[in-house]
């Protein structure tokens, strides 16, 4: 079955008349049957560790959309949760934790082989997923990337420049690259369970690893990216890797050579020509649809999703958006995309 699976064809480096497709985000707030069993769930961290609920949201666009993959409901900041750090979420607001100032905090971290018995109802939604999904869909687990989980760690939330991680990598190097070092073994750990328990694929979003400059970027987006990658790989052999350092611009650039990745994932704010002729001659990539025109839709929906299927039509490619399909997107519009794509 795994030749017949059109993601996993793509991530061996096949070129398809048809690239597979699936979105980030794609259980999510914009489908109806999602807002109503996350009421079910009570909130958004309890349908997270119900396995049952977690791998039906997982299904429900599968079931709608037919897409070629699906990703399993879960949150990356689940691991410092693990990890030992409070987590909770402010409604209308986001994520919130306790956060990691220097040394003692870190220090009241438990370690990376203490995360499992927390973890185990993500295990367990992977597996139910890995019995239910239709025999052609390929099962994405994921983590998040050290650095955009150490920003919202640092912070205690979400922020627009990643200023208080930054802060801290210039103030106390020794206690940033130790929580980057105790992240990148964890998420280790995390996806290989994972794995074990049926991910056929692992992606790693990098969320914020555009505002990495220079040798930062190189320290601590595409060496722990490298480091996860080249271990997981290790563990599995055969086991292929999505990257997706997003707004890195230039730096997409050797990012799949540099640290062993199957396929780079891709934001909107790079132009799909200029990215075949620089980022595809490496191997797939995957993207990069802007979100926005899901919620718009029209004409410019159909012209975009057939210029980037065009752009990418000489290499491997899975279609994708540049980042998460938005609350406010036209579940109609998916079907759109998804005529335009596949004719």
């Amino acid at each position: 079955m795994a030749e017949t699976k059109k993601l996993l064809r793509s991530l061996a480096g096949e070129t398809q008349d048809v690239p597979p497709v699936w979105l980030m985000r794609q259980a999510g707030r914009y489908l109806p049957e999602y807002r109503a069993t996350r009421a079910e769930a009570g909130d958004f961290l309890s349908l997270c560790y119900n396995s049952d609920l977690a791998a039906e949201v997982t299904l429900q666009p599968i079931r709608r959309y037919g897409f070629d993959a699906a990703i399993l409901f879960a949150d990356i900041l689940l691991l410092p949760q693990a990890l030992g750090a409070d987590l909770w979420f402010e409604t209308g607001e986001g994520p919130r934790l306790s956060t990691i100032t220097g040394a003692e905090g870190l220090n009241a971290l438990k370690g990376k082989d203490d995360i499992h018995d927390h973890m185990a109802p993500v295990y367990e939604t992977v597996r139910i997923l890995a019995r239910e999904l239709p025999g052609e869909t390929t099962l994405i687990g994921f983590a998040g990337a050290p650095w955009t989980v150490a920003t919202y760690m640092i912070a205690g939330r979400g922020t627009p420049d990643q200023a208080p991680a930054h802060a801290l990598k210039a103030e106390d190097r020794a206690s940033f690259e130790a929580l980057i070092e105790l992240l990148t073994e964890s998420t280790i750990e995390y996806l290989s369970q994972q794995v074990e328990a049926g991910a056929e694929v692992v992606k790693i979003f990098d969320s914020w690893a555009g505002s990495l400059k220079g040798e930062d970027f190189t320290r601590y987006a595409l060496e722990p990216a490298r480091r996860i990658i080249a271990e997981l790989k290790s563990r599995h052999p055969g086991l292929p890797c999505i990257a997706f350092p997003r707004e890195a611009g230039e730096n997409y650039i050797g990012f799949a050579r540099a640290t062993g990745a199957d396929c780079v994932a891709l934001d909107n704010s790079v132009d799909a020509d200029w990215a075949a002729a620089h980022v595809q001659v490496d191997g797939c990539v995957q993207g990069n649809m802007a979100p926005n025109l899901m919620v718009t839709g029209g004409q410019a929906l159909i012209d975009e999703t057939k210029r980037i299927k065009a752009a990418f039509a000489k290499g491997p490619h899975i279609f994708n958006l540049g980042h998460g399909i938005t609350p406010e997107a036209d579940p109609e519009n998916v079907h759109v995309m998804l005529e335009a794509l596949r004719g």
